[in-house]
């Protein structure tokens, strides 16, 4: 399956259910793909209970990384977050700007934007809000946002040039973005890489590192950091559901990894005439 259109369907479907699952459901599974392991309780995401802001009802497990961590948001920032879910990430963000600044979370689920306007309201937050919008056309006007951040999402959008494009657009002049994600290096065995749970579950859908770090550049991206990165181990129950046990071992002796990093890069100064990102 390879139809973007499809593959976005898939996504759609699986984290409409997901927005439905509890959290030790959906962190037991890689990013709530189902597949449970009885190996691991996480398989990719941080701790988030110690962040200031963090709210449990919001967070679903899905993330791989802690990019507000790393975002440098100011008070009074604008910031958007690519791929909201139930809000976790957002409401983090609301601890780190104040009520003097404004959130935004896009998401394509409406349970998810459901869930995360649900938990807003419960936490009285006026200037947090939630938009159903697909990351490639985003619901933003150009040059709104200070920061953009995501978690482990682009991993799951076909069109990863285009997100990056996207981001380019809605971020203002000298704006940033921190951004966790899943990629490889080197390549996954054939039966992962076709699976539509393992694309649901962020894995198959991952691009080459270099491969990642070039579609920034070309998106006319500078000062463009890798701020951490961390191995991500698939437990072999879960990989069993799609090899054997000589795919498994050779799969484990091979230079491929499987990597979550967060990225920081800059949108440079549009003030410069003919620098056509204005």
């Amino acid at each position: 399956m390879n139809n973007e259109q499809e593959l976005k369907d898939l996504v759609r479907q699986k984290y409409s259910e997901i927005a439905l699952q509890d959290k030790d459901t959906n962190a037991a599974s890689c990013c709530g793909s189902g597949c449970c392991s009885t190996e691991v309780y996480n398989i990719m995401s941080d701790d988030y209970t110690k962040l200031e802001g963090y709210n449990p009802d919001a967070d679903l497990g899905l993330g791989c990384g802690l990019p507000t961590e790393f975002a440098q948001i100011k008070p009074g920032d604008t910031v958007i977050d690519l791929g909201s879910g139930a809000g976790n990430d957002c409401f983090v963000v609301h601890s780190q700007t104040g009520e003097t600044g404004k959130i935004i979370g896009i998401d394509f689920t409406e349970a998810m934007i459901d869930k995360a306007r649900t938990n807003a309201e419960k936490l009285g937050f006026n200037n947090v809000e939630f938009r159903l919008g697909d990351i490639e056309r985003m619901p933003v006007s150009a040059n709104t946002a200070d920061v953009v951040v995501s978690n482990c999402v682009l991993n799951l959008v076909p069109n990863k040039a285009n997100v990056f494009k996207e981001i380019f657009r809605v971020l203002k002049s000298r704006g940033h973005f921190s951004i966790s994600d899943i990629v490889l290096v080197g390549e996954l065995p054939a039966n992962l890489q076709q699976a539509a749970e393992m694309y649901a579950g962020c894995v198959s859908g991952a691009i080459q590192k270099e491969q990642y770090i070039d579609l920034i550049k070309q998106a006319g991206f500078e000062s463009i950091t890798l701020q951490k990165e961390k191995q991500i181990i698939i437990p072999d129950d879960i990989l069993s559901n799609y090899l054997g046990a000589d795919e498994i071992a050779a799969f484990k002796q091979s230079d491929t990894g499987i990597f979550s990093i967060t990225v920081f890069a800059r949108k440079p100064d549009c003030c410069t005439p003919g620098s056509g990102c204005c």
